[in-house]
């Protein structure tokens, strides 16, 4: 039916509105957002009739980017290094075994050819960014275990595309050999790997070094990074998505101008773009078709969960320093969301047939598994006495506007206990000239900084400085050695926060 562009605007806006409240009312049930949002997409197609898989396949794909490229600069390296080797290996075995118990068992249940039923196990293999990011956002469980899953589901989704394109291509070309697909999969990662290193790189020098007059261009230029190291990636025969992961993730360790900018930019960016995702997902999916594939969705997503991801964590982890409690929490955080749904529309868009029973029992172990897993998280960490030891979530305790182009900027610095600056007053800091603290936060509060205030180990300084004196100021607050001032610098910088304090104790302003 023909529908203008008003009524599009409006349901744009609709999509846009109502997703924003469902995260509010979604944690106050405990549940994942994702899945009000594929409510109001089946909710919203009763109003609409939209059955344009493409155009949700390249959303879908889009969003996936932009979702990668958000959780890879929220991404810790020093977090996440110690855990890289169990992350990998549940990112590649882990959605491998996955993949083979599950399609076996669709192969079963509804009835399908061997290929058939591992194109099924392969949609469903891998465990969803998105879904993983939202949901331990906010949850205090221990680090490791958190380290361990965001890495793995931030890197897991290149090996559920290959397996999922390769399935689709011995299904259409029988002929084709296995083995050339086995070797072009470690093409696929080690260019991934490489491009999103050497793209991180070249985004990073950019962004400190080109001066825009705008400060709100600077999210934009790493957003396009992001498009252009996917869209490069995928045409040297690499995976894109592995590629922006990694960019990203490199992105977010280093030193980066208008960090904070880019940072908030990206994480609301990222939301919408879950948003529109989701329920364009919910509006392809009719209730009455779902009632065709209703026990056999329930089934396959209850052998997924209970059997399926345990098997593949347990003999993924066998020789791994994961005692058992952990790799059942880890096996009961799978969690699946947007990336099986997107890839189920692979099968519909190449022709495949049953492509449709495919999709509607994808949609199925998708919605159960984000109710039951994802609202179940922090009760089974708790159960399990693995929480604690982190605080997983960040407030955004200070926004500062960046003024044009400007040779002055703002920095965050995190003070840990070999710092030089721990214990020592602001007053006595040898800091350049043209720098100065601006806000300190000390266990989620905002410290005024006055010429008294004593550093500690822990604090988060933002610390306003010129550009060339950046490398001088993280020495002094950071690094191995104290910025030398002479005596007479130092006593006139102490003499002016005396004289500030004295104004502001006699009530001048």
């Amino acid at each position: 039916m023909d529908v203008s562009v008003e009524a599009l605007i409006f349901l744009l806006s609709a999509m846009l509105l109502v997703g924003v409240l469902a995260t509010k009312f979604s944690s106050r049930l405990g549940l994942p957002s994702l899945v009000l949002f594929l409510v109001v997409g089946m909710f919203l197609n009763r109003i609409i009739f939209f059955e344009d898989v493409q155009l949700t396949q390249f959303i879908g794909m889009l969003a996936l980017i932009i979702i990668l490229f958000e959780g890879g600069t929220q991404t810790k390296w020093d977090h996440i290094r110690p855990v890289i080797g169990a992350a990998g290996v549940l990112a590649t075995f882990g959605v491998l075994i996955t993949s083979l118990v599950v399609g076996l068992a669709a192969v079963y249940i509804l009835d399908f050819s061997i290929l058939e039923g591992m194109l099924f196990g392969a949609i469903v293999g891998s465990t969803d960014a998105a879904a993983v990011f939202s949901v331990l956002g906010n949850k205090n469980i221990k680090k490791r275990l958190t380290a361990t899953l965001e890495a793995e589901s931030g890197s897991n989704d290149p090996m559920a595309v290959f397996l999922t394109i390769t399935v689709i291509e011995l299904i259409q070309i029988p002929d084709s050999s296995i083995w050339s697909a086995i070797g072009g999969f470690f093409i696929q990662m080690g260019l991934g790997l490489i491009v999103g290193l050497i793209l991180g790189k070249v985004t990073v020098v950019i962004i400190n070094h080109i001066k825009l007059d705008i400060s709100g261009l600077y999210p934009v230029l790493a957003m396009g990074s992001a498009g252009l190291t996917f869209a490069l990636t995928d045409v040297m025969g690499g995976s894109g998505l592995l590629a922006v992961y990694v960019m990203a993730v490199y992105l977010g360790n280093h030193d980066l101008m208008y960090r904070f900018t880019i940072l908030r930019f990206s994480e609301g960016f990222a939301w919408m773009m879950q948003i529109v995702m989701f329920i364009l997902l919910g509006l392809l999916v009719f209730p009455n078709q779902l009632l065709d594939v209703l026990w056999q969705g329930i089934l396959l997503a209850i052998i997924l969960m209970f059997i399926a991801r345990p098997v593949a964590v347990f003999i993924s982890m066998l020789f791994m320093k994961y005692n058992m409690k952990e790799q059942f929490f880890i096996s009961w955080a799978g969690l699946k969301g947007a990336v099986p749904i997107v890839l189920a529309t692979y099968p519909i868009v190449a022709g495949v047939e049953n492509s449709h029973i495919i999709f509607n029992a994808v949609f199925f172990v998708v919605l159960i598994s984000a109710l039951i897993q994802g609202s179940t998280l922090s009760w089974v960490a708790t159960k399990l006495k693995l929480t604690g030891g982190t605080d997983q979530h960040e407030l955004p305790l200070m926004e500062i506007i960046n003024l044009g182009n400007t040779d002055s900027e703002i920095v965050e610095m995190f003070i840990s206990k070999s710092s030089p600056a721990v214990d020592t007053s602001l007053i006595d800091l040898e800091l350049p000239d043209d720098t100065l603290i601006i806000g300190i936060v000390r266990e989620e509060k905002v410290i005024t900084p006055t010429g008294t205030t004593i550093i500690q180990d822990g604090d988060k300084l933002f610390v306003l400085s010129h550009k060339k004196s950046r490398e001088h100021a993280k020495e002094a607050l950071l690094g191995k050695k104290i910025v030398k001032k002479d005596k007479a610098k130092n006593e006139a910088k102490k003499f002016n926060w005396r004289f500030w304090e004295k104004r502001k104790d006699k009530g001048h302003h």
